[in-house]
């Protein structure tokens, strides 16, 4: 119930509510209204919004944004999509805002905020991925009747798309890369020859168990992703890094016959060591006691390795390009690209891949033409 009162500085409501929780008394009120009218129509207003639950205005974007991790987020989207909403809030959101209140977020402040973003150098891409974090939670505050209406609705992104540095190893020295793999240890070799021969994630990779390959149809059926941060082994698997990740990939019939032969090589390993030996994690590519391959392992023999071989540095991702590379020196179109690497659209591998397909275009049309003026010579 509302009352209103006349003051020097204007006319005054007060709402008198009961909290639908603690069922304690609460009292609202507003002043500064030219006429008893204007007071009246305001104090309507509120008393609609709090009857339709629009209790909490007074809560701040950060402990909203925090609420929403917690509640609606956690246990129900991928630990590596929680990840990214909670890093976005964490580096980008909250230290732009600070104690700004949920309420008093406007559509211009939050295009500021978006223009901000762009000013400090991130790609396109970076700031829609932070703005799908805010989008989300905002229209979650809509719902929630937190606030009426979403301040990022209809925000413009500007900027440019990133520009891919990506760098791959030319395929005249991937033998020799090989070679001095084996030389350094086999168990690294057949574990950077899998993600050449596959373009799988390295995580992907070192989550590969046994039960993932079909020898008999020559395909690997990649379903997760392994957690090189995990404390203890029931959190070493996670789902991959998005829906589209979950793939089954067709592999040459030389790889087969190295899977068949490590395998051979595991079990000697198995009965040497038996109950020392990870029974349990069943993983193709691991160390010699079955346990996982440490990141900082992986990254230090592949330096050492590239070192070994005379080779440019390059960081292990690269393995992935360079196998898209070869699909399309191969032939292979963005699709089958696409759908193989397991990207969500075929618009991320065309952004990536496009110069490197623009190139092999271009060396073929000057071999066709070399061709060609040879046999115009001959006429």
């Amino acid at each position: 119930m509302a009352s209103f009162r006349k003051l020097s500085t204007g006319w005054e409501y007060r709402i008198r509510y009961k909290d639908p929780f603690t069922h304690q008394y609460k009292e609202r009120s507003k002043r500064g209204f030219a006429t008893k009218k204007e007071a009246q129509l305001a104090a309507a207003n509120e008393e609609k919004k709090l009857m339709d639950g629009y209790e909490s205005t007074d809560i701040s974007l950060k402990n909203y944004l925090e609420n929403w991790l917690n509640e609606y987020k956690s246990g129900s989207v991928r630990k590596n999509t929680f990840e990214l909403h909670k890093r976005n809030i964490e580096h980008h959101i909250i230290p732009y805002f600070k104690d700004i209140l949920l309420k008093d977020l406007r559509p211009i402040m939050y295009q500021k905020f978006l223009n901000y973003l762009t000013k400090q150098g991130y790609s396109k891409r970076t700031v829609e991925i932070i703005h799908g974090t805010m989008y989300n939670a905002l229209e979650k505050a809509t719902i929630l009747n937190k606030i009426e209406k979403n301040p990022s609705h209809g925000a413009t992104i500007k900027g440019t798309q990133k520009k891919y540095d990506m760098k791959f190893m030319e395929s005249k020295h991937i033998s020799t890369f090989l070679q001095e793999a084996y030389k350094y240890d086999y168990i690294y070799w057949i574990f950077f020859k899998v993600l050449i021969e596959t373009g799988m994630r390295k995580g992907e990779a070192a989550a590969l168990q046994w039960t993932d390959i079909d020898f008999k149809n020559q395909t690997i059926h990649i379903n997760k992703t392994l957690d090189f941060t995990a404390k203890h082994e029931k959190e070493l698997f996670n789902d991959p890094k998005t829906y589209n990740s979950v793939r089954t990939i067709t592999i040459s019939k030389s790889l087969i016959n190295d899977l068949y032969f490590h395998k051979k090589y595991q079990n000697k390993n198995k009965l040497a060591l038996n109950e020392i030996y990870k029974h349990n994690l069943n993983l193709v590519l691991c160390r010699n006691d079955g346990s996982i391959m440490p990141k900082s392992s992986l990254f230090n023999a592949f330096k050492r390795i590239l070192n070994n071989a005379q080779l440019p540095q390059i960081p292990i991702h690269s393995l992935r390009h360079t196998h898209a590379v070869l699909l399309l020196e191969s032939g292979a179109d963005m699709k089958y690209v696409q759908e193989r690497l397991g990207h969500g659209s075929i618009q991320i591998t065309s952004d990536v891949y496009a110069h490197i397909s623009e190139k092999i275009e271009k060396d073929s049309l000057n071999k066709f033409e070399d061709h060609m003026n040879d046999i115009l010579n001959d006429y």
